[in-house]
């Protein structure tokens, strides 16, 4: 799990300012911030709003998918949608049942954002904002229609009266009872006494907070972005140099274990596109460091150039092929490099990438039992081709 939390910490490190989880944490809403380049789509923050609400610590959620907090009654329609967004790169706002630690069940507005790196247009991170809806019982609806309130059962009626206070005169202490009812522990009680079966449809004031909480910390990223020189947008505000992969294909590949690059042969220099979890452990290099350069930069002074050259003509011919060259890691320690090489093509047939699969060669002696590393280099190899397949199918049918 060590190198995970590495990469983690790399995940907000690299793109901001050192202050920008205290202030992150200062913001009172409820919200998660994943990385979608790291193995499994992982949370690499929690606010303290978020962990009230769901009580699970931060160590408890750091590192985790989000999918932890869906459970059995959770609607899969509603799941299938924020992945689409995902795929597409887009925002979206989704009613969904999740689950507290305690197993309580409880209904939530789900805004999703995606954050564009505005160097070179990659996704980064997905701003996922949570808002508890409040359910209306009768007795409450009653209770707050005798103090002039009328409760709709999406919480419209509780927004127009509140704006509207210039219009109705709603004294201080029906504003102080709605206060009340907003508090977050008296939401986390009152959802205990709540059916679950029933859908239960966020209201505009409930609409309305995820916005504002969203630009709250687009604002609070914005700023600590510019602070390092790496700065993120709300928006995909340029054409990347990079060509870089979209956040569905960059999930699927994080489901390979393995240790393996794709390099973009259509752009100058045939630079790495992609960089697995298992590559940077095996280089010591970032993720920042390692995309937008060729393969070259593992190479040292006792690399055989010969082996160099037969890695050159298999990309120029279009055809697979395994070396084992001298490499070297970011420490400048070296270490030989069982290597398979073979061209990945799209849904229509087209090469899209190389992959290139490491695998340290004194790993290849070790545990008989276990496939052979060729094996292991072939399945990954086509592990890659399923996803990348997958990708261009997907994209090819969205538009």
């Amino acid at each position: 799990m060590e190198p995970q939390l590495g990469l983690i910490e790399q995940s907000f490190n690299v793109r901001y300012s050192r202050w920008v989880r205290e202030a992150l944490d200062e913001l009172p809403d409820s919200f998660t911030i994943t990385d979608p380049c790291i193995s499994g789509h992982p949370i690499v923050f929690a606010s303290s709003g978020f962990l009230k609400m769901s009580g699970y610590s931060r160590d408890e959620v750091i590192g985790k998918n989000g999918k932890m907090f869906q459970g059995i009654k959770t609607n899969r329609r509603s799941v299938m949608e924020i992945s689409e967004a995902i795929r597409d790169e887009r925002s979206t706002q989704i009613n969904i049942l999740n689950y507290r630690k305690d197993g309580t069940p409880f209904w939530m507005l789900f805004h999703l954002s995606p954050v564009f790196s505005k160097e070179d247009g990659r996704v980064v991170h997905f701003v996922g904002v949570q808002v508890p809806i409040l359910r209306r019982p009768t007795r409450s609806g009653s209770e707050f229609a005798r103090n002039g309130v009328n409760l709709c059962e999406d919480g419209s009626g509780l927004h127009e009266t509140v704006s509207g206070c210039c219009r109705r005169e709603v004294g201080s202490d029906t504003v102080a009872e709605l206060n009340r009812f907003l508090d977050l522990d008296s939401v986390l009680s009152h959802d205990k006494e709540l059916d679950v079966d029933e859908l239960c449809k966020a209201g505009e004031i409930e609409k309305q907070k995820a916005v504002t909480a969203m630009h709250n910390i687009f604002s609070m990223l914005t700023h600590y972005s510019e602070l390092t020189g790496r700065l993120v947008c709300a928006k995909k505000c340029c054409v990347s140099v990079m060509g870089p992969l979209n956040a569905s294909l960059n999930i699927s590949l994080g489901r390979i274990k393995q240790s393996f690059v794709l390099a973009d042969p259509y752009l100058p220099d045939m630079p790495i596109v992609y960089a697995s979890d298992a590559f940077i452990k095996l280089t010591g290099y970032a993720r920042n460091e390692i995309l937008g350069r060729n393969c070259r930069f593992l190479s040292g002074q006792n690399t055989d150039n010969s082996t160099l050259f037969q890695i050159k003509e298999s990309i120029r011919t279009e055809q697979p092929c395994t070396v084992c060259i001298l490499n070297y890691r970011k420490d400048r320690s070296s270490f030989w490099n069982y290597l398979h090489i073979s061209p990945v093509r799209n849904a229509s047939g087209k090469i899209a990438y190389f992959v290139g699969v490491q695998m340290e060669a004194s790993c290849k002696n070790q545990d008989k039992q276990m496939l052979s590393p060729e094996m292991r280099q072939l399945s990954a190899v086509g592990a890659v081709k399923v996803a990348v397949r997958s990708s261009t199918m997907g994209a090819s049918t969205s538009k």
